[in-house]
């Protein structure tokens, strides 16, 4: 008979996300790993798999959580464009509640690029839907004369996402709350 799991898969899955994060998977040990998620490295086998198979389930609940939480923001607000707004402030207010802001989605494409085509279609998924959110919700501020009417909405939506990374390296470079305001600010005035 099998013994029942003795941790919270979930809060050792969130703890293995912080130090991918702040390390990436290279720079991660297994044994790094096991001290954080407070497991054996027979849990970490039977729950997880191996190191690899752990890093990819903590990119995906990464990425999905973090791209819900953009739109879930980005849907909240009064009026479509105010609703990118405030998506951008929710992020810089959550980066720099940290004392040490990181981004796994950003540290895999630093350590990975394109060299991992699983990693790569992770990384691929969340921005195709963050790109299709944004696409939508510019699409609307655009009917709503809040978005100059000869902007493109899908390059828009590119320039957005990319801003949006940007503001990821800022934020764990140490850049200030009222710099990365600024320059999410600005990127959004560009568009009216």
């Amino acid at each position: 008979m099998a013994r029942p799991k003795e941790f919270d898969g979930e809060a050792a899955l969130g703890a293995a996300i912080a130090l991918f994060s702040q390390h990436g998977f290279e720079g991660t040990s297994t044994e790094a790993l096991l001290r954080a998620m407070k497991i054996s490295r027979q849990s970490l086998y039977d729950t997880f798999g191996d190191k690899r198979q752990l890093y990819l389930a903590a990119l995906r609940r990464y990425n999905q959580e973090n791209v819900a939480d953009f739109i879930r923001a980005m849907t909240a607000a009064p009026t479509p464009l105010t609703g990118v707004e405030y998506a951008f402030m929710a992020f810089i207010a959550k980066a720099v509640a940290s004392d040490h802001p990181s981004c796994l989605g950003i540290s895999a494409v630093c350590e990975f690029g394109r060299a991992d085509a699983e990693i790569a279609a992770i990384g691929d998924a969340s921005a195709h839907t963050l790109a299709r959110a944004l696409e939508t919700q510019l699409t609307a501020a655009q009917a709503a004369g809040e978005l100059a009417a000869d902007v493109d909405v899908p390059t828009a939506a590119a320039f957005l996402g990319a801003t949006l990374a940007g503001l990821k390296v800022s934020a764990r470079a140490g850049a200030g709350a009222d710099t990365l305001r600024g320059v999410a600010r600005l990127a959004l005035k560009s568009l009216t």
